[in-house]
C-alpha cells in the first residue's frame, strides 16, 4: 500500500531572509531581496546585481573550524535544515531512529565559487597553496552529506543534480522513497551558492540574465519588458514523513504532498521545448499521480523566470493542460522577490507553496507593469491575493530538458 506523505518542518535562507517565515512575511508584502552586488567584483562584468544572502552566520549552526571545511552552499543547507528539522519537532535518534531518516538534497552547479578561489591560489601559488578541503568544499553532493552527517540521519543520502529542476526533484524523489515505505522521514530540498564572476559571465554571455540596472525591477516574470532572470542564492528544506508517523507523534502538519510528475525535453540545452511540451507533460504526470482534475488546483508557482521564452512557453503549457481552467487559476512568479535561485529554486517555492495553503495568502508576481498580448493568465500582479487555497502546483524547468512538478494539498485526514 502506497504510504500518505505530510510536511511537518520547513527550513530556509534565502535574499529575502535567513529563516522561512521572515522570507515568507516579505514574500506576502511584495518585497524585493535583489540588491547591488557585493559577492564579485562589478566592474569586470557587464551585470551589477544580484539576489544574495545578508547577514548569514554559519556559526550560529554549524561548528566555526567544520564551517571553514565547507562550501557556502553545504552551510545554507545545513543551516535550513536543522532549522527544519527544529521546526518539525524532532530529535534524530531520540523519537525517530537514525536508520529511518534520509537526505536527498539537490544543488544545480554547487561549490563553483570554492573552486574558482582554489583554482585562483593554484595559477598563482602553486598547488601546496590549494585548500585539502577544495573537492569536498565544491561537489555537489557534499551539501547531503554535510546534512546527513550534522543530523546524524544514516537512511538513504543523495543529491539531485537537474538544473534549476534540482531542489524539486530532490522533493519528488524523496517523495518516492516514503511512499514505498523505505523510510519514515526524508530531509529534502536545494542549494545553491554561486553568485561569481564566472557564473554571471556565463550565464550573461548566453543572454540569459537580466541587464536591467535597477535591482528592484529587473526581475519581471511575465511583463512584456522581460529581459531575463537575476541570480539569487540560498537553501530551502521541507521535512517530509510519512502519516502515520506523524500523526503518531503529533506533528505539525503544513500539508500534503500529493503528486509529483518529472519530465525529459529531449530539445536543446538552454530552450525550453516549443509550446511548453515537456512541462505540459511533467504537469499532466503530477496530476495523474494525485489522482486530481486540473479543476482542482487552485493556484501555480510558475517557475516565472523572467525570461522570454520561459514565460511563454510555460504560460502556453498551462494553458494546454488546464484549458478554460487556466483562466480561473492564479498563477505567480515569487522569482520577482528573491531571484532565481538556481538549483534551491524549487525548494523554497515548494515553502511558498505550502504556507500559500496554511495561510490562504497567494504570494505576487511584482514589477508586473506591462502587459504581454502572448501572456494573458492571472499573474497576481503586485500585490499577494487572499483566497482560499486548497490544492497549489509548482512548477520548476531546468537547463538540459529537466521538468518537474510538485503538488500539494491542504491536509485532511
Amino acid at each position: 500500500m502506497t504510504k500518505r506523505v505530510v510536511i511537518t518542518g520547513i527550513g530556509a535562507v534565502t535574499p529575502l531572509g535567513n529563516d522561512a517565515y521572515s522570507t515568507w512575511e516579505q514574500i506576502k508584502n511584495g518585497l524585493s531581496g535583489i540588491g547591488p552586488a557585493i559577492s564579485f567584483d562589478v566592474d569586470k562584468v557587464d551585470v551589477k546585481i544580484a539576489g544574495e544572502v545578508i547577514g548569514f552566520a554559519p556559526e550560529e549552526f554549524i561548528d566555526l573550524k567544520e564551517s571553514r571545511r565547507m562550501g557556502r552552499f553545504s552551510q545554507f543547507a545545513v543551516a535550513a535544515s536543522k532549522m527544519a528539522v527544529n521546526d518539525a519537532g524532532i530529535q534524530i535518534g531520540k523519537d525517530i531512529q537514525p536508520e529511518r531518516v534520509g537526505v536527498w538534497i539537490g544543488s544545480g552547479i554547487g561549490g563553483l565559487g570554492e573552486f574558482e578561489e582554489q583554482h585562483k591560489k593554484f595559477i598563482e601559488k602553486g598547488q601546496r597553496r590549494v585548500n585539502p578541503f577544495t573537492i569536498p568544499m565544491f561537489i555537489p553532493d557534499m551539501a547531503a552529506g554535510r546534512v546527513s552527517i550534522e543530523l546524524g540521519a544514516k537512511g538513504i543520502n543523495n543529491c539531485s543534480v537537474t538544473a534549476c529542476a534540482s531542489g524539486a526533484n530532490s522533493i519528488g524523489d524523496a517523495f518516492r522513497v516514503i511512499q514505498k515505505g523505505d523510510i519514515d522521514m526524508m530531509v529534502a530540498g536545494g542549494t545553491e551558492a554561486t553568485i561569481t564572476e564566472m557564473t554571471i559571465a556565463g550565464f550573461s554571455n548566453m543572454t540569459a540574465l537580466s541587464k536591467n540596472p535597477d535591482p528592484k525591477t529587473a526581475s519581471r516574470p511575465f511583463d512584456k519588458n522581460r529581459d531575463g532572470f537575476v541570480i539569487g542564492e540560498g537553501a530551502g528544506i521541507v521535512i517530509l514523513e510519512e502519516l502515520e508517523h506523524a500523526l503518531a507523534r503529533g506533528a505539525n502538519i503544513y500539508g500534503e504532498l500529493i503528486g509529483y510528475g518529472a519530465t525529459g525535453d529531449a530539445y536543446h540545452i538552454t530552450t525550453p521545448a516549443p509550446n511548453g511540451e515537456g512541462a505540459q507533460r511533467s504537469m499532466k504526470l503530477a496530476l495523474e499521480d494525485a489522482g486530481i482534475s486540473p479543476e482542482q488546483v487552485d493556484y501555480i508557482n510558475a517557475h516565472g523566470t523572467s525570461t522570454h521564452y520561459n514565460d511563454l512557453y510555460e504560460t502556453l503549457a498551462i494553458k494546454e493542460i488546464f484549458k478554460e481552467h487556466a483562466y480561473q487559476l492564479s498563477v505567480s512568479s515569487t522569482k520577482s522577490m528573491t531571484g532565481h535561485l538556481l538549483g534551491a529554486a524549487g525548494a523554497i517555492e515548494a515553502i511558498f507553496s505550502l504556507l500559500a495553503i496554511k495561510e490562504g495568502i497567494i504570494p505576487p508576481t511584482i514589477n508586473y507593469e506591462t502587459p504581454d498580448e502572448e501572456l494573458d493568465l492571472d499573474y497576481v500582479p503586485n500585490v499577494a491575493k487572499k483566497k482560499d487555497v486548497q490544492v497549489v502546483l509548482s512548477n520548476s524547468l531546468g537547463f538540459g530538458g529537466h521538468n518537474a512538478t510538485l503538488i500539494f494539498k491542504k491536509f485532511t485526514l
